[in-house]
């Protein structure tokens, strides 16, 4: 591990200096696990660099797409509790009509946001949504919707969809977002993790992973050892007052969709409660038949009815990376034409999620039937070399097998 990381920082010493960029990573992490609790931990290379800090298991990252797993664990909670219906008319909740403009007599449903049905997309965008703004305001491009399909007839991966599923448990519960995951499901698993900053700890947020971009520059998390100085987007007059907040107006503000600052040791506890039917370390957080409605597909693919590929520009995904689809949960190795979707090569249908943005690639996955799991991440790898066997980066092949 010593001989890789000295050679990681001269290759990361010769790209600054001007000379070829590094295909490595700067850092990966990979934590394999079984019901029981972990069982084997590999790290290298460095959580930022500028302060020579290696990484460690137990440093968060903003871990992309996975934070959509977590953000879907606490609508099950809310929907055992009562407090939200998977088929209701979410418009109710919201306190406006969400409506395909093409198709205003079919109601948009949490199922149908959870598993990408909504026939929402993310041509008008779905983040930059300033601490005093609306998400509302997005939904009246025309950009944000596909009018040629029917809400629950066609699959496309959108990031929009999230802000709007913590709107509703915004309205729902009348918390807010990033406080009400850390009530709902990181507290309850001893977990310190959070969206977007602002419940994190001194300690947590001083751990940050930074990411970086081609040239090894931070894009994201370089925060010195200190806390962010604001979490979240700031207002339009650049303010960043938190007591702006309002139930559901802005769903997207802690980001649902990708946010969530999680270290690996912290996504393997909710790999073991997905393989615990809902229970880890004596913890029941859900009932097997809400663990079951999660990881169910939905959605399989077929020529017609989908996309196979994420479109937003920060995803490294290729076409037949996503094939079945549960409620904001991937299923592996569909044994379709089109699906390149088995990173591990194994032909073994696991269960979990991915994710890309800002040079970070992440997967969470979990055997049930062998009662096994994974978590990895790596960094610094914004155009990752392409897979030998899946439509996955080759960094993630390696990494799901502990290569």
């Amino acid at each position: 591990m010593l001989q890789h990381l000295c050679s990681c920082l001269l290759l990361l010493t010769s790209a600054a200096a001007g000379g070829v960029i590094a295909a490595e990573p700067v850092a990966t992490t990979r934590v394999a696990f079984d019901r029981e609790g972990i069982t084997a931990t590999q790290v290298e290379g460095l959580a930022d660099v500028a302060a020579a800090r290696r990484i460690t298991a137990d440093d968060p990252v903003r871990i992309a797409s996975i934070s959509k797993l977590v953000t879907a664990i606490g609508v099950m909670r809310l929907v055992e509790a009562g407090k939200l219906d998977l088929d209701a008319d979410v418009s109710e909740l919201l306190g406006f009509r969400l409506r395909n403009p093409a198709h205003l007599d079919t109601p948009i449903t949490l199922r149908l946001l959870l598993s990408h049905r909504s026939s929402l997309t993310d041509a008008a965008g779905y983040y930059a949504v300033p601490l005093d703004g609306k998400v509302q305001d997005i939904l009246d491009d025309p950009r944000a919707w596909d009018t040629a399909h029917a809400p629950g007839t066609f699959f496309r991966y959108t990031n929009l969809n999230f802000p709007l599923v913590a709107a509703v448990m915004e309205k729902a519960t009348g918390e807010r977002f990033d406080l009400l995951m850390d009530r709902l499901v990181l507290k309850p698993l001893h977990v310190e993790a959070c969206f977007n900053w602002a419940s994190c700890d001194d300690a947590t947020a001083a751990r940050a992973v930074v990411q970086y971009d081609a040239e090894r520059k931070p894009v994201r998390d370089d925060h010195h050892g200190r806390r962010p100085d604001c979490p979240v987007n700031t207002a339009r007059d650049g303010s960043c007052d938190l007591s702006q907040w309002r139930a559901g107006a802005n769903g997207s503000l802690f980001s649902p969709q990708g946010g969530l600052r999680i270290s690996a040791n912290g996504l393997a506890k909710v790999g073991r409660l997905l393989l615990g039917d809902g229970e880890v370390d004596g913890v029941r957080l859900l009932k097997p038949e809400s663990v079951q409605t999660l990881l169910q597909p939905v959605w399989t693919y077929a020529p017609g009815n989908g996309l196979t590929a994420e479109e937003d520009a920060s995803s490294q995904a290729e076409r037949g990376a996503t094939c079945r689809y549960g409620l904001a949960t991937q299923t592996l190795a569909t044994p379709r034409d089109g699906c390149r979707d088995d990173p591990f090569g194994d032909g073994i249908a696991r269960v979990g999620h991915s994710g890309s943005a800002y040079g970070v690639l992440s997967g969470l996955w979990v055997d049930r039937k062998a009662g096994t799991g994974v978590t990895y991440f790596a960094t610094g790898l914004p155009d990752a070399e392409p897979g030998k066997h899946s439509a996955f980066a080759a960094i993630e092949e390696e990494l799901a097998l502990g290569k």
